[in-house]
């Protein structure tokens, strides 16, 4: 079997198993999975800019952000309903994300990390300020009856799994083709040598753009999906930590691998809910563990994978 041939079957297997997991898991691990897989979305977001392209941007919580107030907003004070509102967080986050690439793009390393952090901060503070109409910190709820989506109700527990699946299914098909891609291609050489692939001929400055717009455009299609699917739309989702959480899922699973953010998600997730069970102080046992596998699993856990069993696993 070739490389491209098992590389299909495990990606497609995985999606299989999360199907075969609906029906069988109990009510709280049902729900906990519906979540991480919507997340994972938002991680492999990430993953492409960071993973991939090489560049360490610490802003992404503004483009999640961009898709669940585009898509919150719209419905609670214009009246969308799920489908137009979707729609509007997408676009939104695909504007915001080619106004900030073109603008911090500009900058390069240090620089850049701070100047997302940035104009993340900038989208949390809009948040808060607008609060008579974004409810500030205290967020809003979607109702159920806005929360209907081509007939499907996305509040019913096992529609929203299988929407989640659908969404997380997609996404991974897509990025898996795009990193097969000739743009995929260019990006990580960008990463690799970004010197060398000047002297090559590649529009530097153009494929990296087009990362943090593609990048920035899934992170929001997350946060489209997450409003709609568990309905509630909150300024949290903007602030600091949503930032690094992409980050620390994305290093945990294995930056620059298709499966990596969903390996770290789940794994962050679990680590952090049994910990919290134990001890208030879960946060810092997060932390050890990072601190372990950064040690001893520099690649991360599908990095590791990779390394040592899969050389073929993209």
């Amino acid at each position: 079997m070739s490389a491209r041939s098992k590389t299909l079957a495990l990606h497609v297997g995985v999606i299989l198993a999360l199907l075969l997991l609906h029906f069988v898991l109990p009510t709280y691990h049902h729900g906990n999975l519906a979540r991480i897989m919507v997340l994972s979305v938002y991680a492999m977001g990430f993953n492409l800019v960071f993973g991939y392209t090489g560049l360490l941007s610490l802003g992404h919580a503004l483009f999640f952000a961009a898709g669940m107030y585009g898509s919150g907003l719209t419905i609670a004070h214009l009246g969308f309903g799920a489908e137009a509102a979707f729609l509007a967080g997408v676009v939104s986050a695909f504007i915001i994300s080619a106004i900030v690439g073109a603008l911090a793009l500009r900058t390069a390393g240090v620089a850049l990390m701070i100047v997302t952090l940035m104009f993340a901060q900038a989208g949390w503070y809009t948040i808060l300020y607008f609060g008579e109409y974004t409810r500030g910190d205290e967020g809003f709820v979607i109702q159920r009856p806005d929360r209907v989506f081509w007939g499907i109700d996305l509040s019913d527990a096992s529609n929203r799994y299988l929407v989640a699946l659908l969404l997380f299914a997609a996404t991974l098909i897509i990025t898996l083709k795009f990193v097969e891609s000739r743009f995929g291609r260019v990006l990580v050489a960008i990463r690799e040598n970004e010197e060398r692939a000047r002297m090559l001929g590649y529009d530097i400055f153009r494929y990296k753009l087009g990362a943090v717009i593609l990048s920035g455009t899934i992170s929001g299609l997350a946060g489209a999906s997450y409003g709609l699917l568990f309905g509630y739309v909150g300024a949290t989702f903007a602030t600091v930590q949503y930032s690094i959480l992409p980050l620390l899922w994305v290093l945990l699973g294995g930056a620059g691998t298709v499966l990596g953010p969903l390996v770290g998600t789940a794994f962050m997730t679990y680590l952090i809910d049994k910990s919290s069970e134990y001890t208030a102080a879960y946060m810092i046992v997060a932390g050890v563990v990072l601190v372990l596998l950064t040690l001893f699993a520099r690649q991360g856990i599908m990095g590791e994978v990779r390394r040592r069993f899969l050389p073929w696993l993209p």
